[in-house]
């Protein structure tokens, strides 16, 4: 697994264990090509006709993020609109699909289960991440300082050419994603990895919520935010934000459907498992009775369901698997990430801010 350590410019083109980060990038570029025209039936240059649409309105939101994939595309030997289609994979994905001739059904699952807990001591915020099994070799930990900037340092496990994504930062903020699958996007608004990055560079959860409630979200997902103050979850579509706030418990669980009223908006039939891995996750943390990062380590573990379980594996009507979990303790602001399923652990990464 690639650490990338950057200052100021992120993504130093650098190699560990025998693996550049420009191979990385080149393997996201690859891996995307063929899923595209798979799931949405669009060619990599249609593709990057559809990234062109976020061009204006992103240089007008969000400048600072332009230059910076300008700088990976630079880095890497990649196109500019290279780089961008990365970035907005998952409105493309989620909200430009094809059901055309498809099993719907089919459409892999991005970031399948999470979990926030404000404990009497701890806060947690943790997920498996699930994906397909191929683009787990393309997962880099990047760990990101803007000095003179005033933004807080952060670290997270993205998919290599992607800005933001899953981690934490000095200040005890954290994100987790999970994929929800609703037709339609607005290139007005924040892509899912820019406002997952725009929570990263955030000084509290609620000033990370109001920034994204104030922008919009260009597509649909859920975004779970936590600080040593609690977690609040965001479901988040082309036309609204609204928040999934803690249950009496001070837990908020999610997978992959939209819990709240969802009344204004096509949320086709997707994911057969994801109500019942909610259920599961629900019942499971009710029966932790001493919270710790390997108490809900252990619930990530579960394979009830399988392979759609939890512990996710790619295999029958199952297209994707756990490709990482991670658990923060928020308080402390520091996580533990494994990578390959939970139960199958690979590599094991310590991050502290």
């Amino acid at each position: 697994m690639i650490e990338i350590k950057c200052t100021g410019s992120p993504y130093e083109i650098g190699v560990t264990h025998g693996i550049t980060a420009k191979e990385k990038i080149t393997g996201s570029i690859d891996f995307y090509t063929r899923l595209f025209q798979t799931s949405c039936s669009l060619t990599w240059p249609e593709v990057r006709q559809e990234a062109a649409t976020y061009v204006q309105p992103l240089e007008t939101i969000t400048p600072r993020y332009i230059e910076e994939i300008k700088g990976i595309a630079e880095g890497s030997d990649s196109s500019f609109l290279d780089i961008l289609a990365l970035n907005i994979r998952t409105e493309i994905m989620f909200g430009l699909f094809s059901d055309v001739g498809k099993d719907v059904a089919r459409v892999p699952s991005d970031g399948c289960t999470s979990l926030g807990w404000l404990t009497e001591s701890r806060s947690f915020l943790g997920q498996n991440w699930d994906w397909m099994v191929e683009q787990g070799r393309n997962l880099v930990v990047c760990h990101v300082s803007q000095p003179g900037t005033g933004i807080p340092d952060f670290s997270m496990v993205t998919e290599a050419g992607i800005i933001g994504k899953i981690g934490l930062n000095s200040e005890g903020v954290g994100c987790c994603l999970n994929a929800i699958k609703c037709r339609g996007v607005d290139p007005s608004k924040l892509p899912i990895h820019f406002a997952l990055r725009k929570v990263l560079e955030s000084p509290s959860r609620v000033a990370a919520v109001e920034a994204i409630k104030q922008v919009g979200v260009a597509g649909s997902g859920h975004i779970l935010i936590g600080d040593a103050t609690g977690s609040t979850g965001l479901e988040c579509t082309s036309k609204w934000v609204k928040e999934v706030t803690m249950d009496d418990s001070k837990r908020v669980c999610h997978t992959n459907h939209l819990i709240l009223d969802k009344s204004d908006v096509d949320e086709p039939p997707w994911l057969e498992d994801s109500p019942a891995r909610l259920a599961r996750i629900r019942e499971l943390t009710a029966r932790i009775t001493e919270p710790t990062l390997d108490a809900i380590m252990d619930a990530f573990q579960d394979t009830e369901g399988y392979p759609g379980s939890i512990n996710r594996r790619q295999e029958g009507k199952s297209v994707a698997e756990t490709l990482f979990t991670i658990v923060m303790d928020l308080s402390n602001r520091s996580a533990r990430v494994t990578f390959g399923r939970p139960t199958e652990v690979r590599e094991q990464v310590m991050i502290s801010l």
